[in-house]
């Protein structure tokens, strides 16, 4: 490498284990081209060393005989062609202990709230792998997170993969900073936490979900990983799967339920899209790599439950449609890999319903194991089913009446209608800052049912009606 090492003296150079390269070809924007590298390997953790007496960290992107190419970590300024580089010879790792509970880090997984590293003997590859589908544990409980929309009609269970399907101008980010701040296992918040991953974020989001946390006291059962969408793509790639890496710590080594929010998704695939493009990979369909399908999978699937283990991670993937396109390929593949989805309408948006969830396509295929007695309420399931219905005719209401106007529909289609005003109005709609348990949830949603005749509550049992319906209860 040369004797002229006259930018780090020789205890920095051998801080981390590995063979140093001086023989940079190129520096294209954040990737190095470096010669004569042996025995390098994908995804392989390198530390750079530049004239400004700076210390960046890498990742190898690709590798050929003699040669590997190299993504930089962090800002490039200052570097130049005539820098040292270490290969170290592991993939990225991150430091892990019960200090890292009520942090904020960027996508590096360095402190971004003023507060000292974390110092631990106790580091992680951030692969990780999926959980093996034998040691999997089906899931079954109910988690509260005081959105009566989705208690009510598309109920979170512990160990599930349920997305977001949102479009770019939605609320999206204040549902899930709403979700951060108020989900919880019913009867179990002592041992409930949260990691919210924020991917490719802009400086005002990023500033948002900071100061909704910490205004709320949320940080205190969090961890926060903000990667910005001006840091390195490289570093989306690597965001939510640091925070995997910290849900699967908290849940399977100390013992906690851990809700992981991901926001947005679309931004990693972007970054994956960039990536592949940059080593020259065939694309796909629009451009994506054609295995952006297990990459995808690859996160996904380490959410859940492991037979034998107390705690559990449940996955909250938030993604914004291009062009509302739900069969695009970001949705497409999303929505084989996780159980239901959540879709935000533009529609309510406009009218002001907040938050304003599509009820009709969206759906929770693990709701069923997750609800009813001993877990929310006996009625739970019969009156959603029941929303379900009346709501579908509802909307089929609204529909024909801006066509031919309401005079001109049954007087029956005419109640089906107002169910459907009421039922956006008193169960869907609330305040961002509002948490409504779920008896609360059935509460409002018997009180919308209550506008039909009870001869059309066709999916509920009667003695179920004589003992929630509001003109039993008074």
């Amino acid at each position: 490498m040369g004797s002229d090492v006259w930018y780090f003296d020789s205890e920095i150079l051998t801080r981390y284990p590995g063979k140093i390269y001086r023989q940079v070809k190129e520096l294209r924007g954040n990737l190095l081209v470096i010669d004569g590298v042996e025995d390098s390997a994908y995804d392989e953790v390198v530390y750079i060393y530049s004239r400004d007496g700076r210390e960046r960290a890498g990742r190898v992107l690709e590798t050929k005989i003699g040669e590997a190419i190299v993504q930089v970590l962090g800002e490039r300024e200052g570097l130049e062609t005539d820098i040292l580089v270490k290969f170290t010879g592991s993939t990225f790792k991150i430091p892990v202990s019960e200090d890292i509970v009520g942090r904020i880090f960027n996508g590096r997984f360095e402190p971004i709230d003023g507060l000292p590293p974390v110092v631990s003997g106790d580091w992680r590859e951030i692969t990780g792998a999926p959980i093996n589908p034998v040691a999997r544990e089906y899931p079954h409980d109910f988690i509260q997170t005081g959105i009566s929309v989705i208690d009510g009609m598309f109920s979170l269970v512990r160990g599930q993969k349920l997305p977001i399907f949102s479009v770019s101008g939605l609320p999206h980010n204040i549902v899930a900073a709403q979700l951060a701040r108020q989900a919880t296992v019913r009867g179990e918040g002592e041992e409930f936490a949260v990691v919210f991953a924020g991917v490719g974020l802009r400086s005002t989001e990023a500033n948002f979900f900071i100061e909704q946390f910490r205004e709320t006291g949320a940080i205190e059962r969090m961890v926060a990983i903000l990667n910005l969408a001006d840091d390195p793509a490289v570093e989306r790639l690597m965001t939510p799967r640091i925070a995997m890496t910290v849900a699967e710590y908290l849940a399977f080594d100390l013992e906690m339920h851990v809700l992981v929010i991901m926001s947005d998704m679309t931004n990693y695939c972007e970054a994956l899209r960039e990536i592949s493009t940059a080593r020259g990979e065939i694309p796909g369909r629009l451009g994506y790599p054609g295995y952006m399908y297990s990459d995808l999978a690859s996160i996904y699937e380490r959410a859940g439950i492991i037979k034998g283990k107390r705690g559990s991670i449940t996955l909250f993937p938030i993604l914004t449609m291009p062009g509302g396109d739900l069969r695009h390929p970001i949705p497409d593949l999303t929505g084989y890999i996780t159980e239901g989805q959540i879709f935000l309408s533009q529609e309510l948006h406009t009218r002001g319903i907040y938050p304003p969830v599509n009820v009709l396509p969206s759906l929770s295929r693990l709701m069923k194991a997750g609800i009813g007695r001993g877990k929310t309420r006996e009625d739970h399931r019969y009156v959603a089913d029941q929303l379900y219905d009346a709501y579908s005719r509802g909307v089929k209401a609204r529909d024909l009446a801006r066509i031919i106007g309401e005079v001109g529909l049954s007087e029956r289609m005419r109640r089906f209608l107002k169910f459907a005003d009421e039922f956006e109005k008193v169960f869907v709609n609330q305040n961002p800052e509002e948490n409504r348990p779920i008896e609360e949830t059935l509460d409002r949603a018997w009180q919308a049912l209550a506008t039909l005749p009870e001869e059309e509550l066709v999916r509920i049992p009667r003695e179920m009606i004589e003992k929630y319906h509001p003109k039993y209860r008074g």
